[in-house]
């Protein structure tokens, strides 16, 4: 049997291990591979991890551990490199340690329909893993971007100084912050939702609710709305791809 994982913290409610194995059953190669949730609830538990299964392939790796996981890896692709976060390893014959990134890709592959020629400029609420991997792809589609986090300092923006001429410019606003997700639906970034127009494009990387305040807020306003399930339909498969080749 070869096994499949996610590494994160309270991961219960996570999408993967219903989406692989689902998927093998469906491919009817669930006789090959298994796929395990790995909740630790700190990155020094890592190392037992690797330790105590030794009929892993391949790992997934989710909040809060997509940055912190890279010090315990023993090489990097050229894309993780670049954006310092890591959603998948790829764990060879010989037991190294290969950290990829595919959140870019399933963010991209998610996001390109909804684009159009007055998509210029994207806000990002963050400044996690998952946040550093959309500025990434972003860039592949040749779109600017800036970070907005609670302080404004290291070069991102206040949400404090977030107003009608901040939107105007950016009509592409990007949730990567968890707030939102379930069981705490009630939540979302404080953000001047007033602000939205039929012109922006309201990305939640949150696919659990299907629609988070975040979204539903935008929506009010006529903003075009995606949630994250397609990107991680489309990340998860290119990490497929990883662990097969």
């Amino acid at each position: 049997m070869k096994k499949l994982g996610l590494i994160g913290k309270n991961i219960s409610y996570s999408f993967s291990q219903n989406y692989f194995t689902t998927k093998f059953k469906l491919e009817k190669i669930d006789s090959i591979y298994s796929y395990e949730n790995f909740d630790i609830q700190n990155i020094n538990q890592f190392p037992e991890i690797i330790k105590n299964n030794s009929d892993l392939i391949g790992l997934n790796v989710t909040i809060p551990y997509k940055e912190s996981i890279i010090p315990f890896l023993d090489e990097l692709s050229s894309n993780a490199k670049e954006i310092g976060a890591v959603n998948t390893i790829k764990i060879t014959d010989s037991g190294k340690l290969i950290g990829h990134n595919t959140d870019y890709l399933g963010f991209n592959k998610s996001i390109e329909p909804l684009l159009k020629n007055h998509h210029k400029k994207a806000l990002i609420l963050g400044t996690g893993g998952a946040a550093k991997a959309v500025v990434f792809g972003l860039k592949k589609l040749n779109i600017e971007s800036k970070l907005v986090s609670r302080n404004g300092d290291n070069g991102t923006i206040s949400y404090q100084e977030l107003n009608q001429e901040t939107f105007r410019n950016y009509q592409i606003i990007i949730n990567c912050t968890p707030l939102g997700t379930f069981p705490n639906v009630q939540l979302f970034p404080d953000i001047p939702y007033q602000n939205f127009t039929s012109k922006h494009i309201a990305f939640d990387l949150i696919y659990n609710p299907e629609k988070t305040e975040f979204l539903r807020k935008a929506e009010s306003n006529r903003a075009i709305i995606q949630n994250g399930y397609n990107m991680l339909i489309f990340q998860a498969e290119e990490a497929w791809q990883i662990w097969n080749q």
